[in-house]
């Protein structure tokens, strides 16, 4: 049982994965290898003069895994509630987890099948989006989403923005507590 399964690797779930794995959280990052930003190039992201999206994805797996994220390739099938979470099937094997982020960008496959509402899309060619209130949440109690199956721009600095900001929210649910997560400048 891990305590947060992050699925998708793009910008916002390795975003998702670097906050919820830094703050401590078992980590699982469930990604098919179907990203969009894998066929990028980008020039639009702060802090990056330029870089080709099949490294930034690499670059946000391994800034994860870094603080522990464990990453699994493999396509999930189902997600089913449990009586203490979620057990998550992949084409490979099952999870389990207390919570579930999903950050599958354009695929909302999972929708009918978990019972997750969703609402029509506002990006060009994104016909359907989660349907999420403002933290993330969606109407199955303990599955969250962001960046762009959440609806929100996608851009990779958005969606990587979300996928932080609907971490923060998790972690401090889980905590009980709002999470703030600052490094300082070692001298």
């Amino acid at each position: 049982m891990v305590d947060i399964a992050i699925i998708g690797a793009g910008p916002a779930g390795g975003s998702a994965a670097l906050f919820t794995a830094k703050a401590g959280k078992k980590t699982l990052l469930i990604d098919s290898d179907q990203s969009v930003t894998k066929k990028a190039w980008l020039e639009n992201h702060y802090g990056v003069p330029e870089i080709k999206g099949p490294d930034l994805v690499e670059v946000g797996i391994k800034q994860a895994q870094k603080f522990g994220a464990e990453l699994v390739k493999a396509k999930v099938t189902q997600i089913e509630k449990t009586e203490d979470g979620f057990q998550i099937t992949t084409d490979q094997e099952t999870y389990q987890a207390k919570v579930v982020i999903l950050a599958t960008g354009f695929l909302l496959d999972l929708a009918e099948t978990t019972g997750l509402a969703t609402k029509p899309g506002t990006e060009p060619r994104v016909k359907a989006v989660f349907d999420v209130d403002a933290a993330g949440r969606t109407n199955v109690e303990g599955i969250w989403a962001a960046g762009t199956c959440a609806g929100v721009s996608v851009h990779t600095i958005i969606t990587a923005g979300d996928g932080a900001k609907v971490a923060i929210n998790v972690i401090s649910e889980l905590d009980g507590a709002r999470y703030v997560d600052h490094d300082i400048l070692k001298a």
